[in-house]
């Protein structure tokens, strides 16, 4: 028996955290998979493993052989996968890092359509909110939604990402002095704790100049998707992942505030170690998703109401068509209409739902 064989199996049974597990995974034996193990260790003379009937643990030495060994079997899996990529269908398996609030959006999509589209490919997705090690942890290629930073990895950019401050329009006609971001520092937030900065929300001026804002408010929890829920229910203001905020924000069930002053540096990437020879799994994967998410909107393609700059909102919601005077500055907004939809033009202003919007809801967002 090769050592190569005996390597692989030693580093199944580590990465499935057992033998009987790795024997359910590799559909080989466990009396097999131990054969290997057992045999890896006579040759080179060292206990790689701790094992009891009750137990499974790895050795000093275990720690040191499967991080070098396992770095050699992915490179020779690499070089085989470049060598045969034009003449097979991707095979083996490819182990993801993916945020669980892309899994849980409409774009998570993109990861089962690639499974389906690969079947002989088993792609295994961890969907964690932190940051993994990619390298300590094994993994191929991570999803993360981020502002860019210098990791000494290869980062691949497959989409924008922006964030929405946001709230309904009935709470914004209970709180209407929200005229600058320093203001939601005084009304109820709902918190998302995933957020690296809990506690206050930091804002960019023209100039790119920043400042933070405190916030609290009567709910904090770890989930876009409880957040967007919280704030579509009306109890406070909330940033939201535009992918989870934008139907609401589409069919006016949510109005975003200060778009202005939120950055738009933030991106979706795909993360992966160097690699002398990139797999051919995890050049495609990345591939796949950049493409793919050619197929999301990125926000760009369509309008909704907003609290900074002008707006288009359908006229049958407007209760006064004159000049109307934009109090904070002392200045005048103008209203027109073209084609059913009102535009409100002038000084850059906060809009108001109790002085524009007739009903519960201000429906309105379209393509353009």
């Amino acid at each position: 028996m090769d050592t190569l064989t005996r390597i692989r199996a030693f580093i199944d049974v580590v990465e499935a955290e057992g033998f009987s597990a790795a024997a359910r995974r590799t559909g080989r034996s466990k009396a097999l998979l131990s054969k290997y193990v057992r045999e890896l260790e006579d040759e080179l003379g060292a206990l790689l493993l701790n094992r009891t009937t009750r137990q499974f643990s790895m050795t000093e030495a275990g720690h040191t052989y499967y991080r070098t060994a396992s770095d050699i079997l992915k490179e020779i899996d690499n070089l085989a996968d470049l060598v045969r990529e034009n003449n097979a269908q991707l095979k083996g398996r490819l182990k993801v890092s993916v945020p669980r609030t892309f899994v849980d959006a409409d774009v998570g999509q993109s990861l089962i359509d690639f499974a389906k589209e690969n079947p002989n490919l088993q792609l295994e997705i961890a969907a964690d909110d932190r940051f993994v090690d990619l390298i300590e942890e094994g993994f191929d290629v991570a999803v993360r939604v981020t502002k860019l930073e210098d990791s000494g990895m290869i980062a691949r950019k497959i989409s924008d990402f922006r964030v929405h401050i946001c709230a309904t329009p009935e709470f914004l006609e209970r709180y209407p002095n929200i005229e600058h971001p320093s203001d939601i520092s005084n009304v109820p937030f709902i918190v998302d704790t995933n957020s690296r900065n809990q506690a206050s929300i930091r804002f960019y001026n023209p100039d790119s100049t920043s400042f933070a804002v405190a916030v609290s408010g009567p709910m904090e929890v770890n989930s876009p998707h409880a957040t967007l829920r919280a704030a579509l229910s009306g109890i406070g203001i909330a940033l939201i992942p535009d992918f989870i905020a934008r139907k609401p924000i589409e069919d006016g069930r949510l109005v975003t505030l200060f778009n202005d002053y939120i950055p738009t540096d933030r991106g979706i990437y795909a993360v992966y170690p160097h690699r002398r020879y990139l797999p051919a799994k995890v050049r495609i994967f990345v591939d796949y998703l950049s493409t793919g998410s050619r197929n999301i909107p990125d926000g760009s393609g369509w309008t909704c109401p907003s609290v900074a700059g002008p707006v288009p909102i359908p006229s049958h919601f407007l209760v006064r068509k004159s000049p109307q005077p934009n109090r904070a500055a002392g200045q005048h907004e103008t209203i027109d209409t073209i084609d059913g939809w009102a535009f409100v033009t002038g000084p850059r202003h906060r809009l108001r739902p109790s002085a524009y919007f007739r009903g519960s809801k201000a429906r309105g967002c379209r393509s353009p």
